[in-house]
């Protein structure tokens, strides 16, 4: 059985002939996990939805040429990769303008080049088994996807085509519109420029450590926050390039937060992204941003902190703009 057999050959003919309903059945199965795959070439929620969006219109428009000689699934990995470059080469991995704090930060130890990642909202990852669920959290794990950002975009998409999904070297070859000796070259550079990864640490530890964090973060019990971290812990707040490095550092500048906001404090809502754990971070009522929380390996102790500047991003979590005040972090 071909491929557009499998599809169902009907379905195929209806969406050439123009209808909208047949298209929609074609690629509805693969949304979520094209959606994934630009985020991890773009690092941007925001730039991964334009990025599909993109993707879906360019497939309608050439549906009369799909042959079927390649399945559904590798036709729109294609289209969809071409749309990541072409946004790159658009401006799509440049840094956005930094927010001003409103209040006077203290010096930062040091600056971040990446600034766009966002972390990626795990309940939109696609369906499946426990073990796909899996594998698809590590490819969304945010210091992966921030060293993907570092690479040139080619060798972005070879790694992830290749190393993420599993696509041979001819399929991606074909993709990127190159040779299969050229996707070799471009393997190898991405995966020696690549560091090694950090094992995570286990779910349950993590979250138990992070809603210890959430309690005292809320109460800005900033000894309290400095008591769970590392020695080598930092804080980063993107897009803003400011890192925090160092237990002195980060409570320097949580300190400063916290005079700067008077009496109002954080109120924390658990949620899951970047193949952490992290929360939405409301003040007096107002959706601000989210707060990702990465553990040791062991899960004792918090490693670093990223607090992603960001009004819009309760929207990936199906969270309200504003909330009643006072309810505080009982889910945490």
């Amino acid at each position: 059985m071909t491929s557009v057999e499998a599809m169902g050959l009907s379905t195929l003919q209806a969406a050439r002939g123009g209808d909208h309903r047949a298209f929609a059945e074609l690629v509805a199965p693969h949304e979520r996990e094209l959606r994934v795959h630009c985020y991890r070439i773009l690092g941007s929620m925001h730039a991964a939805d334009d990025a599909l969006q993109e993707t879906l219109i360019a497939a309608w428009g050439a549906l009369p040429t799909f042959e079927g000689r390649a399945s559904v699934r590798t036709w729109l990995y294609r289209i969809a990769t071409s749309r990541c470059l072409n946004a790159i080469r658009d401006g799509a991995r440049r840094p956005p303008l930094a927010p001003v704090a409103p209040f006077d930060p203290p010096r930062p130890t040091s600056r971040e080049q990446v600034t766009w990642v966002q972390p990626y909202a795990e309940h939109l990852l696609p369906d499946g088994d426990p073990a796909a669920r899996a594998a698809a959290r590590d490819g969304i794990e945010l210091a992966f996807v921030t060293a993907l950002q570092a690479l040139p975009p080619r060798q972005t998409a070879a790694l992830v085509l290749c190393d993420v999904l599993d696509f041979d070297l001819r399929e991606v070859a074909t993709m990127l519109d190159v040779s299969p000796t050229a996707v070799k070259g471009l393997l190898q550079r991405a995966r020696a420029a690549m560091p090694a990864r950090t094992p995570t640490a286990p779910f349950e530890q993590e979250a138990a450590v992070a809603r210890r964090l959430a309690d005292a973060y809320c109460r800005d019990d900033v000894a309290g926050v400095l008591a769970l971290l590392t020695d080598t812990a930092w804080l980063a707040m993107p897009p803003a390039p400011h890192r925090y490095d160092g237990r002195a550092a980060v409570g320097a500048f949580l300190s400063a937060s916290a005079a700067g906001r008077g009496l109002h404090r954080y109120e924390l809502v658990p949620v899951r992204a970047g193949g952490h754990a992290a929360f939405c971070c409301y003040l007096a009522g107002r959706a601000r941003g989210l707060l990702v929380v990465t553990a040791q390996p062991q899960g004792t102790a918090i490693s670093s902190l990223v607090r992603l500047l960001d009004d819009d991003v309760h929207a990936w979590f199906d969270l309200p703009t504003h909330r009643s005040t006072g309810v505080g972090t009982a889910p945490v």
